[in-house]
């Protein structure tokens, strides 16, 4: 599982329906984090759980002396979750990245539920995108502050 997470001061992701009027707004916060998530073939509900944990407890807000030592709870913030298979995508060869490492549809949509759910079950407000929906992301990077989290998925 990959999260490229993005500390905001705010965030709205748009849906592009296929040639049907013009983009609606999915989901929007103020200050938070907005979470671009990719899944592989091998991830479960283990790795799912592990990053909800990891990213309600990162502490990257400042407190009162300007130390990164505040979590998205803390600040009562929210969480912006957009579903991104292309974190997957392989370029090193070509010019046309490789998409096999993406879970297809059928793994990666509970998966991506599920994370949802363990968010809002540790009491961040979250907003979404559409699963494999065309979107229009927009943000406005607070800092800017910027992780890469990956978490692989155990050998059998």
């Amino acid at each position: 599982m990959r999260v490229l997470l993005q500390r905001v001061s705010r965030a709205e992701v748009r849906i592009r329906p296929d040639g049907q009027g013009s983009p609606y707004v999915s989901g929007r916060i103020g200050r938070g984090f907005l979470l671009l998530v990719g899944l592989t073939h091998a991830d479960t509900d283990a790795e799912v759980v592990w990053m909800a944990d990891k990213i309600v407890g990162l502490r990257l807000f400042a407190d009162a002396d300007d130390k990164l030592n505040l979590s998205l709870a803390d600040v009562q913030g929210s969480a912006l979750v957009v579903s991104q298979f292309t974190l997957y995508g392989d370029a090193r060869k070509g010019r046309r990245p490789s998409f096999v490492d993406a879970a297809r549809p059928e793994t990666a949509v509970p998966l991506y539920e599920r994370f949802v759910e363990l968010l809002r079950e540790r009491g961040i407000p979250v907003a979404t995108g559409e699963f494999g929906a065309m979107m229009d992301v927009e943000l406005v990077n607070d800092g800017p502050v910027t992780l890469w989290l990956e978490r692989e998925a155990a050998s059998p």
